[in-house]
């Protein structure tokens, strides 16, 4: 194969990659803040559970986390849900892996979620309680305060530690190759084992070089848009 055809032929998995990138963003970042408001609420048993599920998830590593998705339903239930929809989707559309892709992302999106509500958790109780206490001065309700001062400021605090795990998160995408998700590294093993090629599996990091230095360009550039509420 040409080096064009290599390049072809991993694009294809790392529109995968950035698949799951997306979605998993996409879904997984407005899911953290409500897990990080039952992680600080009053309610005991909410609290309590809301912590218990998040020490679990962060605990156990992302790979076994997409095992448990994918394999559980059928082990408890006795049904191949996720083959199921595999077959479903690829006899009726002609679209490989929808099962597999669905696993991962259900299991990409609650690790992340779990994760991006600890940055959204310690981002809010970094607010003094003076900022609470002037907006209840100047006549605001507890919504318009958070909406109107707390928030901005929550946002500027947890943009480095959110671009961290945003960078780690297509990295991590690596790991739906456990269930044989056609993935980049996938792809590139498909051609070590088919073609006896083995640079294709190094060139991958060419592909997550070149998306990870966009994205440390725009969060760099956010961050710095946002650096007018330091004190």
């Amino acid at each position: 194969m040409s080096f064009l055809e290599v390049t072809a032929f991993l694009w294809d998995g790392f529109l995968i990659s950035l698949l799951i990138f997306g979605v998993t963003l996409l879904c997984g970042a407005p899911l953290g803040l409500p897990i990080a408001f039952c992680s600080m609420s009053r309610i005991k048993v909410v609290k309590a559970i809301s912590k218990v599920v998040v020490w679990i998830v962060r605990g156990v590593p992302l790979m076994l986390q997409i095992f448990i998705i994918y394999y559980v339903p059928g082990l408890v239930f006795k049904v191949p849900l996720f083959s199921q929809v595999d077959r479903y989707f690829f006899i009726n559309y002609g679209v490989a892996d929808a099962g597999r892709i669905t696993a991962v992302l259900i299991a990409f999106t609650i690790n992340y979620a779990c994760y991006f509500s600890e940055i959204y958790r310690g981002g809010i109780e970094s607010i003094s309680r003076g900022q609470y206490e002037a907006g209840y001065v100047l006549g605001l309700t507890k919504p318009q305060i958070f909406r109107k001062i707390i928030l901005k400021q929550v946002i500027q605090r947890i943009v480095p530690p959110m671009s961290n795990e945003i960078i780690t998160l297509i990295k991590d995408t690596a790991l739906a190759n456990c269930i044989v998700v056609c993935e980049i590294i996938k792809q590139a093993n498909e051609l070590a084992a088919t073609k006896a090629l083995v640079w294709p599996l190094f060139y991958t990091g060419v592909f997550y070089l070149m998306f990870v230095g966009i994205l440390t360009i725009l969060l760099g550039r956010l961050e710095k848009r946002l650096s007018y509420f330091r004190s």
